[in-house]
């Protein structure tokens, strides 16, 4: 089963040319350990949050921009092994000094639950990191199928995917746990939504909104005041540098 490696990151915005040269670099290492694609994108607009937010999540500072990436793997097992090699690996050693403060950044393996469409020709992407009760998995899931059917497929989306958190490390400084301010018997979730750019996205969200007036808005199974997101422009898709 296809498994993701999910990450939210602070990087000096100054910083933007020196972090592209270095995820190349990390790209070339990856995928001589079986990794499918990686792909890096820049946050352009990352909303403040009454409870939280993903500046938050990773502690960024007024000079720094939220970085939402992933890598892929063709499943957990392949995930596993790499890291555990690349911890011994010299080339870890020698890659040059990170241009973000990586104490801070938070990551994670997901697996997919939900995933329809494409984001391979995506020129915008929402990403979102929340917390979901354990039990209520199904529903999540099936929440998700409504979603895309009803509203995110019709509206110009170009793919969707929605991924469960199976290895979630808690960090010192940052987790996703207390990103999204997970309680005692919740998963995070780590998921993106793929657009051919942001005005489709943007266009998207008012006609949403519209075919919502006058109605109840539906019981989410989760909290949905908890659930961080933003837009983000791709700066690195490895499947189209190749």
């Amino acid at each position: 089963m296809t498994y993701y490696t999910g990450s939210i990151a602070a990087v000096p915005t100054a910083n933007r040319q020196e972090y592209v040269d270095h995820v190349k670099e990390a790209w070339a290492l990856f995928r001589t350990y079986g990794a499918i694609r990686m792909v890096e994108s820049w946050g352009v607009d990352v909303p403040k949050g009454k409870v939280n937010d993903l500046y938050g999540a990773v502690n960024a500072r007024d000079d720094e921009t939220v970085v939402f990436a992933w890598i892929e793997w063709p499943d957990k097992a392949t995930a596993d092994e790499a890291w555990r090699k690349m911890q011994a690996d010299p080339a870890m050693r020698d890659m040059p000094q990170m241009p973000f403060d990586g104490s801070r950044m938070i990551f994670g393996g997901f697996e997919p639950v939900f995933a329809q469409g494409s984001d391979r020709d995506a020129g915008y992407i929402q990403g979102f990191a929340l917390a979901v009760p354990e039990r209520n998995r199904r529903a999540y899931v099936d929440m998700a199928k409504g979603a895309w059917d009803d509203a995110f497929r019709p509206n110009g989306c170009l793919g969707m995917v929605e991924a469960w958190g199976v290895d979630v490390p808690h960090g010192k400084k940052t987790d996703f746990y207390r990103a999204a301010l997970a309680e005692p018997g919740e998963a995070p979730l780590f998921s993106w939504v793929a657009w051919p750019d942001k005005a489709t996205c943007d266009a998207a969200a008012k006609a949403m909104e519209k075919s919502m007036e006058g109605k109840e808005f539906p019981e989410m199974p989760f909290d949905g005041m908890r659930m961080m997101w933003g837009g983000f422009d791709p700066i690195f898709d490895s499947a189209a540098a190749r």
